[in-house]
């Protein structure tokens, strides 16, 4: 439970370090590495909204670039009537590290939802034959 408490808060407070002028949509995530480290994360948006990169995948790619490949657990925050799951490109860049990863979506109001990565990416595309 400690370290899920852990986990929120680093997704909240990389949540406020969103850069999100023209959708106002803050995301936070954080993200556990099998060995027990945290790697944050912050949407950030960019006027070309394709160059639009979600917070789930700055955490990602922030883990990676450390050199970790192994990952438990993410954390989602927003400012929303109710959680959100991550999109569809976030969902399949974290599939390639680890395709049974929990996932718990929370909102600001306390609300919080638990998903298996698997479950929310069914007959996800792989490598493996």
């Amino acid at each position: 439970m400690e370290m899920f408490a852990e986990l929120l808060g680093s997704a909240r407070r990389a949540r406020e370090q969103a850069y999100c002028p023209y959708s106002h949509f803050a995301v936070g995530a954080a993200l556990l590495t099998s060995d027990g480290e945290i790697f944050a994360g912050c949407n950030v948006e960019n006027l070309s909204f394709g160059l639009t990169v979600c917070a789930e995948r700055i955490a990602l790619y922030s883990a990676v670039s450390a050199g970790k490949r192994q990952f438990s657990g993410l954390v989602l925050v927003t400012d929303t009537p109710e959680p959100v799951t991550p999109c569809g490109a976030c969902r399949q860049a974290l599939y390639e590290f680890s395709p049974n990863l929990w996932i718990v979506t929370a909102n600001l109001l306390g609300e919080q939802r638990v998903y298996r990565l698997s479950e929310l990416l069914p007959d996800a595309f792989s490598a493996k034959i």
